[in-house]
């Protein structure tokens, strides 16, 4: 049976609201990868990475990555889950590079340091460590595809957090399209990102090419809308019902919920085979799949509560300033 961008892309749920995703997401996966003539060799490299991305997708229901593994891609290289060690494992890398291969997909998992290269190696060539930004910037010239996923990955991430007085970062950790100036690289940002956005990405890559990308290079498809759109909690928001304290129903912005800011569709495709979200189980957004994470600009992650007079002002909507402003002057919020 084939499959239609269009009606893949509906059955994503970008453009779908009402549908039930994850049975959707499954069956335009499997409905798609049947147009998959031969499986596409993967070299999946990790540079500052707490190895979550990779848990995340091992994670996969349904397709599980075991049948993408054998049946989609051909994983040639994961220093976390492959078999090989040593110089066999480090050969798959060679010979992409000394061979000119052109027929892989580079995935880049976590952030690479520009500062020193002993900071993140991989493995070793006639004796000399290899750093990480070496091996992404000579395989990214022969890869036809470069996949950054989790958000270390596709813009620094946690390893880039501005740490020091100067707000520098002690290992110039940066995204991996900063290093590569001039290649498409496609983002598929979270921390981690959901296992559907990683496997649904690289599906539609095989079978239609990139999907249509946003100002950030992520797929429009699962980061097209705000968290704030898809939230569950957007009938309180609507009708100013606010929580004032954690655990509480109601809308979580006060709080520090960053969904406004954040674009991806959790809560309505949520997680562990659609168990729960981060704003269904009441913790509020952190804005995981955004640039300035963690960071977040000059709002930083739950830092409503102790907003000052100033920056409360700086709220552009007014019915929200005023919210704020009373919690504040009943005590709740400290300034």
């Amino acid at each position: 049976m084939s499959l239609s961008r269009k009606d893949f892309l509906k059955l994503m749920g970008g453009a779908a609201a009402a549908m039930t995703v994850p049975t959707a997401f499954l069956d335009g996966c499997k409905q798609a990868l049947q147009q998959v003539s031969a499986r596409t060799p993967v070299i999946w490299l990790q540079g500052q990475s707490c190895s979550g991305c990779s848990v995340s997708l091992l994670n996969a229901v349904d397709p599980d990555i075991a049948s993408v593994i054998t049946q989609t891609i051909s994983l040639n290289y994961h220093q976390t889950i492959m078999g090989g060690t040593g110089h066999k494992a480090i050969d798959v890398l060679r010979e992409a590079v000394e061979n000119a291969r052109d027929d892989f997909v580079l995935v880049v998992e976590g952030s690479i340091p520009t500062l020193a290269p002993e900071y993140c190696t991989v493995g070793m060539v006639h004796g000399h460590h290899v750093p990480v930004k070496q091996w992404v910037e000579e395989l990214a010239e022969r890869a036809k595809a470069i996949v950054a996923v989790g958000t270390c990955a596709a813009f620094g991430g946690i390893p880039a957090a501005k740490v020091r007085a100067d707000n520098s970062n002690p290992t110039g950790a940066k995204g991996v399209s900063e290093i590569l100036p001039g290649k498409t690289v496609l983002n598929v940002p979270g921390c981690p990102p959901h296992p559907a956005w990683m496997v649904g990405s690289l599906v539609h890559f095989l079978v239609y090419g990139l999907p249509e990308l946003d100002e950030y290079n992520r797929p429009k498809m699962f980061f097209g809308q705000t968290v704030h759109e898809n939230c569950e909690r957007l009938n309180d928001y609507r009708r100013g019902r606010f929580a004032r304290h954690w655990g509480e129903d109601g809308c979580l912005y006060l709080l520090g919920c960053l969904g406004m800011d954040s674009g991806c569709d959790i809560p309505r495709r949520k997680w562990n085979g659609g168990a729960n979200s981060c704003t269904g189980s009441g913790s509020g957004c952190i804005g995981c799949t955004e640039p300035t994470f963690p960071d977040t600009g000059n709002r930083g992650i739950y830092q409503h509560l102790n907003a000052s007079l100033e920056e409360i002002n700086k709220i552009e909507n007014e019915d929200i300033r005023l919210a704020v402003l009373n919690l504040r002057n009943g005590g709740i919020i400290n300034g």
